[in-house]
């Protein structure tokens, strides 16, 4: 039937929106001074808690502006955060995902008002639809309507979801911005023993996060 063709190429363009839940590198502060050294005040960094920025005349915080911009606009979070490589992928994502509802969307409101056609004594050959009308029986008709309907409630969901991930990768990007690591923490990459869907585990690598 025409209308149970493969739509995968289309759920791949979720694949964007999880690229950008990708965490950034924080900004590091390092303050050094020798023991016969006069010690200099270290330039206080920004704190994602307090409410340096304003929006709409209120006070607000980094992330709170961030997640409230993405939240009005697409992309907007991310041109805050000075994050620009990451809008491709934010209207690649938010485009492939709607160009998947509108697709079904239209198909079902064919397919729609092909059965209405049909329940009003029309023959398929009759139908004004480019697709209903291929069909070979009301059956494949109502088919139809329940394929599209169920792919179309699919892809909003799908456009939900990759447009949370976009507004949450502003506010953590936001957080991450100010991030302070201090020299009581190290990174290190190490050997490690990896679980598998098998009993015995695999070799592989594990960066580890360690006080000093």
């Amino acid at each position: 039937m025409l209308h149970f063709r493969s739509f995968s190429a289309l759920r791949c363009s979720l694949l964007l929106g999880t690229l950008l839940a990708l965490p950034q590198a924080g900004h590091a502060q390092v303050v050094t001074a020798g023991s016969d050294s006069v010690r200099v005040a270290a330039k206080p960094v920004a704190d994602s808690t307090r409410r340096t920025e304003r929006l709409f005349g209120r006070p607000v915080t980094r992330p709170q502006k961030a997640a409230l911009l993405a939240l009005m606009l697409p992309g907007a979070g991310q041109i805050y955060n000075r994050r620009y490589w990451k809008l491709p992928l934010v209207y690649g994502g938010l485009g492939g995902v709607g160009y998947g509802l509108f697709f079904y969307q239209s198909r079902y409101k064919e397919y729609v008002q092909g059965k209405a056609d049909l329940l009003a004594g029309k023959q398929i050959s009759e139908l004004s639809g480019a697709n209903v009308v291929q069909e070979s029986s009301p059956i494949n008709v109502q088919r139809g309507i329940v394929f599209y309907r169920r792919n179309r409630d699919t892809f909003i969901a799908y456009t939900a979801l990759v447009y949370g991930v976009t507004i949450l990768d502003a506010l953590v990007d936001a957080h991450l911005r100010d991030f302070d690591i201090s020299d009581d923490l190290g990174l290190r990459l190490e050997p490690a023993l990896l679980p598998t869907q098998t009993i015995a585990p695999r070799a592989g690598l594990a960066l580890t996060l360690y006080l000093k």
